[in-house]
């Protein structure tokens, strides 16, 4: 992976988990930089980038800082998506909100425009980016 991405990929992943760039902001930064898709697994603590060319970048995520929950609630995972798209929740806060609602990892695929939020028990939701 060319450095330059690399770097794109560290300094986004840096903001977003301080809280300093909204959801919007980051697809926008990995489009840019070629990311296909990612993937963040909240109990393994990673996050793993994706290029089209299989080439892929491993993160270490904070623990949760709540017990992930044990029911995946789609009403739950959905007010953190809208309060995300807002820009009212940042990412430290739509983690814990996604936890709390039982999600336990992510993926979001930038080229075909949706997350998919996985639950422990295989639960799933899918939601697409706004237009």
């Amino acid at each position: 992976m060319e450095r330059s991405v690399e770097l794109v990929i560290q300094n986004t992943f840096k903001q977003s988990n301080a809280g300093e760039i909204h959801f919007g902001q980051v697809v926008h930064q990995l489009s840019e930089a070629g990311v296909e898709s990612y993937h963040v697994d909240y109990r393994a603590c990673r996050a793993t980038y994706y290029m089209p060319d299989g080439e892929a970048l491993t993160l270490g995520l904070d623990a949760p800082v709540v017990e992930i929950a044990q029911v995946f609630s789609v009403a739950a995972i959905k007010n953190a998506i809208v309060g995300a798209q807002q820009g009212n929740v940042m990412y430290p806060e739509f983690k814990r909100l996604s936890q709390l609602g039982g999600c336990v990892g992510y993926t979001v695929w930038l080229t075909g425009r949706h997350v998919t939020y996985f639950g422990r028990d295989g639960d799933t939701h899918i939601e697409r980016f706004p237009d």
